[in-house]
């Protein structure tokens, strides 16, 4: 199947020959769907309080008592998409009287944050210029204009302040600030980011560190990476043979955000939050999120305290301290002890403790469902016939089975990509990620290149399959922290005005 030259080529770009040849085997033989056995609902799988202050409290008091917390944001993505119906009319595929959307923007041009940026391009194109709107939408995506077509999110101007304005890369260190910053007056943030834009993004917070450290008593650490070539995955040819490039290579691609597992093992915590780029509101709005996001965070220390002095204690008092071990672990209502403990030996029991406490810890918000495409919560049963809690997508699933199709319609929440994550181990040591991810949690989808058709392999998603093997909680969270921009006049809604 590979050549001596397709050999030296995956050893130069760092692929394994074993992953290499797992991936091609599941593009031609395909990955059988997700169990799900039921949607996570409150009171079964899903935690929904009534007031989280106490939660809060742990948050602040772990805070106070020198803790520290990173902030990981994945922001790699170009917000070309953003822009779909724009496009449309700058191609001439639409003209502008055909698109309410297209229509609502220009009516409410002057909304937008960047609308200031962009009329020095286009103060000096008349209205009434039969290509006015063309002229406009040129200005903002193109190459003569603010190039937002070919930027990330991250640089992107998301909200208007009564002297400036901010991108969501700016809203991201304030919300660092207001809850993971440490006593020293510390904030840590870790952006994923593509090559090409790294230096744009440096650019941005070399230019406004400073006024944001001064506002809020802080002091920045911002850290980047990118996602790494040995990541991207092999397609395959529609005749199940490696897809080759025009000069004979073998084509790889992307492997979606789920290669991102490895950027995140790649930084400390121990405590990590995780949320995308493009979820932010303006200051006014921001109680909600602040709030939430160290309840979640509070949880997530109430867990590791139970957990890791479950396990301390077994290092301890060996079999003695089964019992109080076994008590502490089920305390934090965060893991089910695995089906048939009770038939095992201490002995066994005590090897099984240590495998199943002794793992990455997350917490993970969920809002309740409206409709948004995308995972959510549910209970899931493994080809070893044990139950746990997984953010599921659709693509993971059969929905052409009625039965499956119903559970999955019955999902009472939606997943708003909120975690905050433990990755360290009970001796402070930090886990190896890629020990704990389900690598046949894959998604296959059809491409194209150079007008031939291939199959593409999707790696488990960052909090999909990535995560698959970790202790899992589930938490509601109210919509009001949930506000993504997958469109540009979602920017007119009123959380981000």
């Amino acid at each position: 199947m590979f050549t001596s030259s397709d050999l030296k080529f995956l050893s130069e770009r760092g692929s394994k020959i074993e992953t290499v040849t797992q991936q091609i085997q599941m593009l031609r033989e395909g990955v059988p769907p997700i169990n799900i056995e039921r949607a996570a609902t409150c009171g079964d799988g899903i935690e929904c309080y009534q007031t989280v202050d106490d939660l809060i409290e742990k948050w602040d008091r772990y805070i106070e008592n020198g803790g520290s917390a990173l902030k990981f944001v994945p922001a790699s993505g170009a917000a070309t998409r953003m822009f779909k119906e724009l496009y449309e009319l700058l191609n001439g595929h639409i003209a502008y009287s055909d698109n309410k959307e297209v229509k609502r923007f220009f009516e409410h041009i002057e909304d937008f944050a960047f609308y200031q940026d962009l009329s020095v391009y286009t103060d000096a194109i008349s209205i009434s210029d039969d290509n006015y709107f063309v002229k406009v939408v040129n200005r903002l995506l193109e190459k003569n204009g603010l190039q937002y077509g070919t930027l990330p999110k991250g640089l992107l101007k998301f909200h208007k302040y009564k002297d400036s304005s901010r991108t969501s890369f700016e809203e991201h260190l304030v919300e660092g600030a207001l809850y993971a910053k440490r006593t020293d007056g510390k904030v840590k943030l870790h952006f994923t980011v593509s090559p090409d834009h790294l230096e744009k993004f440096r650019k941005l917070e070399h230019s406004e560190i400073k006024s944001y450290e001064k506002a809020f008593g802080c002091k920045f650490e911002i850290e980047y990476s990118v996602q790494k070539p040995s990541t991207d995955t092999i397609a395959i040819g529609m005749d199940g043979e490696p897809f080759r490039n025009p000069n004979g290579t073998l084509l790889f691609r992307p492997g979606g955000h789920g290669a991102l597992i490895d950027n995140l093992n790649d930084i400390s915590g121990p405590v990590i939050f995780i949320k995308n780029i493009d979820n932010v509101v303006p200051d006014k709005l921001k109680e909600p999120t602040i709030t939430y996001k160290k309840a979640l965070a509070g949880r997530l220390i109430g867990i590791v305290k139970n957990i890791h002095s479950a396990l301390n204690l077994l290092d301890k008092k060996g079999e003695r301290g089964l019992k109080d071990a076994i008590d502490l672990a089920v305390s934090s209502n965060a893991t089910l002890l695995p089906s048939g403990f009770e038939a095992h030996t201490p002995a066994q029991q005590m090897a099984i403790m240590y495998k199943w406490l002794n793992r990455p810890i997350r917490v993970c918000g969920m809002v309740k469902n409206t409709g948004e495409p995308g995972g959510g919560p549910f209970w899931v049963k493994s080809s070893d016939g044990s139950i746990s809690l997984q953010v599921v997508e659709s693509s993971q699933v059969d929905l052409s089975d009625s039965h499956t199709a119903q559970i999955f319609n019955s999902a009472t929440h939606f997943n708003p990509v909120d975690l905050v994550c433990y990755v360290n181990d009970y001796k402070d040591n930090k886990f190896d990620l890629k020990n704990f991810v389900d690598n046949t949690s894959v998604f296959i989808s059809e491409k194209t290149s150079g007008g031939k058709k291939l199959k593409a392999l999707e790696l488990p998603g960052l909090w999909n399959g990535a995560m698959a093997n970790w202790i899992t909680v589930f938490i509601e969270v109210p919509l009001e922290t949930f506000n993504p921009v997958k469109s540009v006049n979602d920017l007119l809604r009123p959380q981000h005005q």
